[in-house]
């Protein structure tokens, strides 16, 4: 389409996990501008960070050329030479074949950024297919702070990735939760569809230590103390329990709440254990009509329609071969484990008021269906894994999950899977590494943490990392204790990163591969995600220019790199369109259509609800597991469990007369993690990094807004611009990460990231003690303060 201001091609941006519809105008074969398709699913807008796009093509700083470093690690300066693909290529290959000759392909570690927050999403099945194709298990896209909580800690509920892959039916929901996420920097599309949603009448309950995004439009915003949101979970089960508001025929029929927990020892007792009636297999229920347990198999998953007879509180004994046991069900056992968290209680260690607890309960119950979903908030804390269960549990209590408007499977586009998963011998699935010591962790489907990855590199254990191949991760600004990452990555045999930019962590690489931006190369994208419609959208997106200098795509690397390594039958011989048409086949859908069909197609699928009904869980119950034996056979709490935060003013009021403040973190709207600060039109806005403080903290130490502070933590110090919030708790400040770019457009100059008193807030945060079952860093509750510098 062509219109007096350029050519006007259909597209999507793919810079974040909105991946929002969109148009790209074209004059002189120069993309000018990116603006929303209101045709496409999740095309309704474009935030600030896509319409930058054509400014991020054209920036003087791009990599252009494959580059190998000629100076030692040590070096300030790499002394980059650049090179040719063929040769870049073949020397990755060759280094990567001896490493694994001689140390096994375990030794490699593969990396990606976050899918979440950058354009890794058109091409990270591709490289977990070339990982597998390679026999390493190895696999690092901090999984640990942006996607355990949404996608793996729920498999010890759900048995599905629950908000993850069950998305938030908004245009259904009767209330919406959102906790730790604001869909208004992360996830656009939500936020229109939430705005939609409570204009028709829907109810919104927002928990997040600021009054951020769409907290301004809810019913009830809960400033939680950052760390304590299991003890809020915890107190809003107490509170629902304690009242009778819970779904009791789904909790009877689809939960374990009527599983027995023997009192003595705290397990679930099981059917082999009793005397009458005769021993089984499978776990013990009570029926309080024959006064007697009654067994229930996971192999046929059903109590024979006696759901409505089976005791779901009080004690009762049985006769086990061992004796008479008392036992309680499930249920009785999770309100026994939250009487203590009345809202009194709650409130004292989350500081949201008692009433408050008690209205959103109500809200929560009252106003169902309930959609909710949870992101990086919950994610980057000592705790993450039995935060993300305590809120499972507090959603399986309202039994919306898989029903309209509550948390739903929307049916997928049918496809072949490309991510190589049979590629990988369970041999080699083994030798993940840190899977020994968190065995239900990350490391169990093959992400491994960046605190293990680094253990590793340096400290050879399991076995030594020698090799890593990254694309785009900027490992250095992502993680906790940034000058550990630098030595560890120092240390690698071989560091090969791809990327559209230079990085710090690109600056200790041996070979740097120029990547192309988006909207330079072709991607496919089978389904949406946020509806049903988008869901069953199929789309091609074009390249709407050329490629700058000798920058390919990331999938266009790893075919390449896979036929170098002796792996192309696994690629189509290097063929994409051909793998393409592989992963497209069961659709029914051609590439040849697509192609002709820029804004792409959709198939006529509905959404089927209630699947468990048919199927059941995909848990060793087959049921919602409130109680998780699972974790409690790993030695893990087996009901949600609060733990203080090991760096806070309860855990360590040794340090509080120094450091009085709570730190806690969130990124900036203009900008995708670390990237993009050298982008002048969203610099202009943020040119510095922020610390919002309150106004009356800030006037107790003298500081006005704009000023320079120091935040000081127990690890050192860095400095960032005091930005005034009266919403925070007074003693509770929120720093940025990321900031390590300058910006020559605007005379900014960049900042060395392993710089105390600099600007990067990772530096001065430590992966550890991190979560025991996840691995997630402690980075958004720690212990500062702040001074005017």
């Amino acid at each position: 389409m062509h219109d007096a201001n350029g050519e006007q091609l259909a597209t999507f941006c793919p810079m974040c996990v909105s991946r929002c519809g969109a148009t790209a105008t074209i004059v002189e074969g120069r993309l000018t501008a990116i603006g929303p398709d209101p045709a496409h699913p999740t095309g309704r807008a474009v935030c600030v960070k896509g319409k930058s796009a054509p400014r991020i093509l054209e920036h003087p700083d791009r990599l252009l050329h494959p580059l190998r470093r000629t100076n030692p690690k040590g070096a300030r300066d790499p002394g980059w030479e650049q090179i040719g693909w063929e040769e870049a290529l073949d020397t990755i290959a060759s280094r990567l074949g001896q490493i694994a000759d001689e140390s096994g392909p375990e030794a490699v570690v593969f990396g990606s950024a976050s899918p979440s927050t950058s354009a890794l999403s058109d091409s990270v099945d591709w490289i977990m297919r070339l990982r597998r194709a390679f026999g390493s298990p190895n696999f690092t896209c901090s999984m640990e702070l942006c996607g355990w909580g949404r996608y793996m800690a729920s498999m010890y509920t759900f048995g599905a990735p629950v908000p993850g892959a069950f998305m938030p039916d908004l245009e259904n929901a009767g209330c919406i939760l959102y906790w730790g996420y604001n869909p208004s920097v992360s996830r656009l599309v939500h936020a229109t569809a939430t705005v939609d949603a409570v204009n028709r009448g829907a109810r919104l309950v927002v928990v997040d230590p600021r009054r951020t995004g769409l907290a301004s439009k809810a019913d009830h915003w809960l400033r939680v103390r950052p760390g304590t949101d299991a003890a809020l979970a915890l107190g809003l089960i107490h509170v629902m329990l304690d009242r009778g508001w819970y779904d009791e025929t789904f909790v009877r029929r689809w939960t374990n709440a009527s599983f027995l927990v023997r009192t003595d020892t705290g397990d679930l007792l099981h059917a082999d254990e009793i005397a009458e009636p005769a021993a089984g297999t499978g776990y013990v229920a009570w029926d309080l009509v024959e006064a007697e347990p009654i067994i229930y198999d996971p192999a046929a998953p059903t109590y024979g329609g006696a759901e409505s007879r089976l005791a779901l509180s009080g004690t009762v004994e049985v006769v086990t071969t061992g004796g008479r046991v008392r036992c309680r069900p499930v249920l009785e056992h999770l309100r026994l484990h939250c009487e203590a968290m009345t809202p009194e209680a709650t409130e004292a260690l989350t500081r949201v008021p008692a009433d408050v607890i008690v209205a959103t309960a109500r809200t929560l119950w009252a106003s169902r269906p309930l959609a909710f979903y949870t992101w990086s908030g919950l994610e980057q804390h000592s705790n993450t894994t039995q935060m993300i269960r305590a809120v499972n549990v507090l959603y399986a209590l309202t039994g919306s999950l898989d029903a309209p408007g509550g948390n739903v499977l929307f049916t997928p586009v049918p496809t072949n899977p490309i991510d190589g998963l049979d590629l990988l011998s369970d041999e080699q699935r083994d030798r993940a590494i840190g899977v020994r010591d968190r065995p239900l962790g990350p490391a169990r489907f093959e992400f491994i943490t960046g605190e293990d990855f680094y253990t590793a590199a340096l400290e050879h254990r399991p076995y030594r990392a020698r090799a890593l191949v990254n694309f785009g991760a900027n490992l250095v600004m992502a993680h906790g204790d940034s000058a550990r990452v630098r030595d560890a990555l120092a240390s690698l045999d071989l560091f090969v990163h791809a990327d559209i930019f230079p990085s710090p962590t690109g600056d200790l690489a041996d070979i740097v591969l120029p990547v192309a931006s988006p909207f330079e190369t072709e991607a496919l994208r089978v389904g949406f995600e946020v509806s049903q419609q988008a869901q069953s959208h199929v789309q091609l997106r074009r390249a709407v220019v050329e490629p700058r200098g000798d920058a390919r795509s990331d999938q266009q690397i790893v075919f390449a790199l896979a036929e170098r390594l002796g792996l192309g039958e696994q690629f189509w011989d290097g063929d994409i369109d051909a793998a393409w048409r592989y992963q497209l086949a069961p659709s029914g859908i051609t590439l040849e259509a697509l192609r002709a069909e820029p804004r792409g197609l959709s198939l006529d699928l509905s959404t089927t609800y209630r699947k468990h009904e048919d199927r059941g869980f995909r848990t060793p119950s087959g049921l919602v597991e409130l109680y998780s034996e699972t974790l409690a056979k790993h030695g893990y709490p087996p009901l949600p469990t609060f733990a203080e935060p090991p760096l806070s003013p309860r855990s360590r009021p040794d340090l509080v007369a120094e450091f009085p403040l709570i730190l806690t973190c969130a990124k900036s709207l203009r900008y995708c993690e670390s990237q993009h600060r050298q982008i002048a039109e969203l610099r202009r806005a943020a040119p510095d990094p922020q610390v919002e403080v309150h106004p009356d903290t800030a006037a107790a130490r003298g500081i006005s807004a704009g000023d320079w502070v120091r935040i000081s933590t127990p690890n050192g110090a860095v400095r960032a611009r005091a930005k005034l919030n009266a919403g925070l708790d007074p003693g509770v400040v929120c720093a940025q990460h990321g900031w390590s770019q300058g910006c020559g457009e605007l005379d900014l100059p960049p900042s060395d990231p392993f710089e105390l008193g600099g600007v990067n807030l990772n530096l001065v945060l430590r992966q550890t003690p991190s979560d025991p079952t996840s691995g997630s860093s402690p980075l958004r509750a720690s212990l500062c303060n702040v001074a005017p510098e």
